[in-house]
């Protein structure tokens, strides 16, 4: 599903990833992994569109149509082609109702999509109560809801996740978890997370990879995320 090759990015003389790989299946829950700054958020945004590569390749396949190298694609395309990213800090539009940011969303959805789908307010039924609220109104943790919710609307095969336990109030783990397991092992949507929270990323991930300046230096299940690596990479 997604295929990530030989990438190296450059913040102007700085070079920040070297060579990096991943192979991403459909339908799985992969963590990428490593101390801040070894490049984890730099490489979504590669993956986005969002910051240039300098060589290498980013190969996306959708369903049964044609791969594609998204680093030939415009960063607009990403959720038309059904990639879908909450970037860390909950973004979302302040001065909107809730029920105008979901439909925002609407615009990227394939085949003139109209209505909300149903899953939308099926994980996160407290937002469709709060239609006509302001967005900047709402909880920390509501904001984070409605932000992963908006990623929803387009009906991604591929959601990426930058930080969703932020904050990190208990409650929120918790229940971000319990989505994040519903929509990978029931809704089989394919999973991307950039986290930190070992107990979080062990019960909703099925592989790991893990970056250490700019480097693959580790990946696999979950249960080969041992002590020494994590002392080493991770303390």
């Amino acid at each position: 599903m997604l295929s990530v090759k030989a990438v190296n990015q450059y913040y102007g003389q700085t070079h920040t990833l070297w060579d990096v790989n991943l192979e991403l299946p459909r339908g799985e829950c992969a963590c990428l992994l490593g101390r801040a700054g070894v490049g984890k958020t730099t490489l979504v945004n590669c993956i986005m569109g969002h910051l240039p590569v300098k060589s290498g390749t980013v190969i996306w396949q959708r369903g049964d149509e044609p791969p594609q190298n998204l680093l030939q694609q415009p960063v607009e395309t990403r959720a038309a082609l059904g990639i879908s990213y909450v970037p860390q800090g909950r973004p979302i539009f302040s001065q909107l109702s809730v029920e105008e940011n979901l439909h925002v969303a609407l615009m990227a959805a394939r085949h003139g999509r109209r209505a909300i789908p149903d899953v939308v307010f099926d994980l996160f039924p407290a937002l469709h109560d709060m239609g006509s609220r302001r967005a900047g109104e709402l909880t920390g943790p509501q904001q984070q809801q409605l932000a992963m919710a908006r990623a929803l609307v387009p009906e991604p095969e591929l959601l990426i996740l930058d930080e969703p336990t932020e904050g990190g109030q208990p409650e929120l783990m918790a229940e971000m978890g319990n989505i994040i397991h519903r929509l990978n092992r029931d809704l089989g949507l394919t999973v991307l997370l950039v986290e930190h929270r070992l107990p979080f990323i062990r019960r909703v991930a099925d592989r790991f990879f893990l970056l250490d300046r700019g480097r693959n230096v580790a990946e696999g299940t979950l249960d080969q995320l041992d002590d020494q690596l994590i002392s080493h990479y991770l303390m």
